[in-house]
């Protein structure tokens, strides 16, 4: 969702995001719930500059994009995610600002949200009620590649949101599981094979952004380490030859990539390393 490296989240594609009219939703609420920031000043001034920022930086083509990407557009402004990115970096950590951000509703107030918090004041209350609002996997994808997973209670909320029924939060479980085997540099192997089975039950579900996020997440994990690769390719083989189609999916789609060469070359190096 990493030291953990940041890259671009691999999932549905990138945003390209952009009707533009305004949101009501930027006529913004007092925060619900004020934590001590980094920044000086008051939480609400500075809510005020980030939405205005955001309005700046918001385009007509960027907003009108979005539905290609199955982003709505109807809480959204129009802003490019680089934008987002450079805008968050400006601002730097504000837990308290990130709060008032996400009770917006409005979609590149979230985004930020989720770049400007920080992972060590993010509780369990929290990341639920977030995910109960979760309507796009690039929302999902977001909160879990660039915050969820840098939190303690990570693989507690893989194991909680695995077994919810809305379809983003249980995406956010496999979102947050993929985050993590390519972020976590310390977590054993044990903390990723458990998990398997979550996958293996998951498959099953043949709503879109479900599946693509179990697959990711398989495909993430089967990359971290040699043992996990095998793990990885044989639970892939078992559902490739499933009779529900939506695990015959995930199982080719996770085979395709676990069994490219380049994967197989790293994680040969790897073992070696290891020796």
């Amino acid at each position: 969702m990493p030291s953990k490296s940041r890259g671009a989240v691999r999932s549905e594609g990138t945003q390209a995001g952009g009707t533009r009219k305004r949101p009501a939703a930027l006529q913004a609420p007092a925060p619900k719930q004020r934590r001590s920031a980094p920044t000086s000043g008051d939480v609400g001034a500075r809510l005020s500059d980030a939405l205005a920022a955001l309005e700046r930086l918001a385009s007509q083509k960027t907003r009108d994009g979005m539905a290609r990407y199955a982003i709505p557009a109807d809480k959204a402004l129009g802003v490019a995610v680089g934008d987002l990115r450079r805008l968050a970096k400006s601002i730097g950590r504000d837990p308290a600002l990130a709060a008032a951000l996400w009770e917006t509703d409005v979609y590149e107030a979230r985004m930020l949200a989720c770049f400007v918090d920080d992972s060590e004041a993010v509780t369990p209350a929290q990341m639920k009620r977030w995910a109960s609002g979760f309507d796009s996997w690039a929302i999902c994808d977001t909160a879990c590649f660039h915050l969820f997973d840098r939190t303690a209670q990570a693989f507690e909320m893989v194991d909680f949101w695995a077994g919810r029924k809305p379809e983003f939060e249980r995406r956010a479980a496999f979102a947050l599981l993929a985050s993590l085997a390519g972020h976590d540099r310390t977590a054993a192997d044990a903390a990723f094979s458990r998990r398997l089975p979550l996958i293996e039950r998951a498959a099953t579900d043949d709503r879109n952004f479900v599946k693509k996020g179990v697959s990711w997440a398989l495909r993430g994990v089967g990359r971290r380490s040699p043992d996990l690769h095998a793990a990885c390719v044989a639970l892939a083989e078992r559902l490739a030859a499933s009779p529900a189609a939506a695990a015959r999916w995930v199982g080719k789609d996770a085979l395709r990539d676990l069994t490219k060469p380049a994967v197989l070359k790293r994680l040969q190096a790897k073992r070696a390393r290891s020796r």
